[in-house]
Formats: C-alpha cells, sequence, structure tokens
C-alpha cells in the first residue's frame, strides 16, 4: 500500500517543522508548504491522503482552501483537519460548514494530533457511503431499493428527505455530519434547504421514531450524528 501522503499547509515555519518531523516519525510521507495558493498547486499534481491546514495564512486563508478542495471532484473526498489557534465556537462552525473533517486548536497535543490524523484516514479507508446499501443497527434497518424502514420490528413512514437523512446517518455511526453535508444530501428534493429546515427535519424525524429518536444526537454548533452500537448501553 505504501506511506499514506499528508500535505500541511502552515505558515508558521516552526509548527510546520514540528508537524513534518512528528509525521515522519509516524512513517507518513509528508509535504510541507506556506500558503494556500502553493497548497492548492501541489495538489493538482500529486495525490494525497489527508490535508493539515492552518486557517490563518497570507493570500489565500484555510477557509478558502478547504472549499476549493471541497468543491473539486477530485479532491472532494480528501481528508482536512483544520488546524489553528482560532479556537472561537463560530470559528469552528465555519471550519465544518466549509467542508472540514476535524478542528484542531493550537497548542495542541501531538498525541492528540496523531490519533485524529489515523482516525480520519481510517475512515476514508473503511467507510465509504453506498446510497443503496442495506442498512441494519440497533433495532433499525433500512432497505434503499425498497424504500423500506423499520424500526422496532415496525414500518417506518418517511418522506424522501428523511429517508435520506436517517440513511445516511445510520450508515455512519458515530460520525459527525454537518449540516452543510446534510444539505448536500438532500439538495434537490422539493424543500427548502437551509440550516434552519435542517434542524425543523430531524425535529420531525425523531418525533417519528418515538422513543428510538434518541439514536440521533445533537452535535452542539456544528450537526448531527447516529449513536454507535458501542454506545447502546451508555
Amino acid at each position: 500500500m505504501g506511506a499514506k501522503k499528508v500535505l500541511i499547509v502552515e505558515d508558521e515555519e516552526d509548527i510546520l517543522k514540528l508537524l513534518e518531523i512528528n509525521l515522519r516519525k509516524h512513517e507518513y510521507e509528508v509535504t510541507g508548504v506556506m500558503t494556500g495558493e502553493k497548497a492548492l498547486e501541489v495538489v493538482k499534481n500529486d495525490n494525497f491522503d489527508l490535508v493539515l491546514l492552518d486557517l490563518m495564512l497570507p493570500g489565500i486563508d484555510g477557509i478558502e482552501v478547504c472549499k476549493a478542495l471541497k468543491s473539486n471532484p477530485l479532491t472532494k473526498e480528501l481528508p482536512v483537519i483544520m488546524l489553528t489557534a482560532k479556537g472561537e465556537e463560530g470559528d469552528i462552525i465555519k471550519g465544518f460548514e466549509c467542508g472540514a473533517d476535524d478542528y484542531v486548536t493550537k497548542p495542541f497535543s501531538l498525541k492528540v494530533l496523531m490519533a485524529r490524523v489515523k482516525t480520519a484516514l481510517r475512515r476514508t479507508e473503511n467507510t465509504a457511503y453506498n446510497k443503496d446499501s442495506v442498512v441494519s443497527i440497533h433495532n433499525l434497518y433500512i432497505n434503499p431499493k425498497k424504500h423500506e424502514v423499520l424500526l422496532g420490528g415496525k414500518h417506518l413512514r418517511l418522506t424522501s428527505a428523511e429517508f435520506k437523512v436517517l440513511h445516511l446517518l445510520a450508515s455512519k455511526p458515530g460520525w459527525v455530519l454537518t449540516r452543510y453535508s446534510i444539505i448536500d444530501e438532500i439538495r434537490g428534493e422539493d424543500y427548502a434547504v437551509t440550516d434552519r429546515s435542517v434542524d425543523v427535519l430531524m425535529v420531525g424525524l425523531r418525533k417519528k421514531m418515538e422513543e428510538y429518536g434518541h439514536y440521533i444526537e445533537t452535535v452542539r454548533g456544528v450537526g448531527y450524528k447516529f449513536k454507535p452500537e458501542s454506545d447502546e448501553t451508555k
């Protein structure tokens, strides 16, 4: 398989060198650049497995770099971990809304960061979303080809948008899905897609799920996730 290739975009040279050294210790192949413009240039010529992206960059900032990566079909699935000193809730939300997969604030623990890197890479390998896949988790069974949902052995009547969102969440248990990614999934439906409408949709979906509604968990300020089976007794 070869070493995983990580692109670091960081304008502070000391931090860039620190990250390069530690990632190489963990046997990653590393490329470091100091501007957003250079980052967008190098991704055109090489295939990376993950990007560590500083938010505050000279010229094109991290938000714009992330948007560019996520809007390009060739790099849309490339995991992006934001790495920045801007740790206010609003900044974190902006990072997730532009498509970031994770967000680590400075100063950071290298051990925690390496764990986040490993987790992000593992997700891309093991949890590709298949819209036609049958999902069976907890007391929930979803068959997309039949547009059928069984919950606690009973048929659940859902709108098309509700069905799509429930299948998306249940297909990736434990993953935090931003409102942006949920909007992207149901876009094109006869549905007024806004942040607020996603929240309203979730309220309605949980109500239909009755005592099982707690399987859908709110991640404050970011989005939603589906409770993994490992958390069933919690």
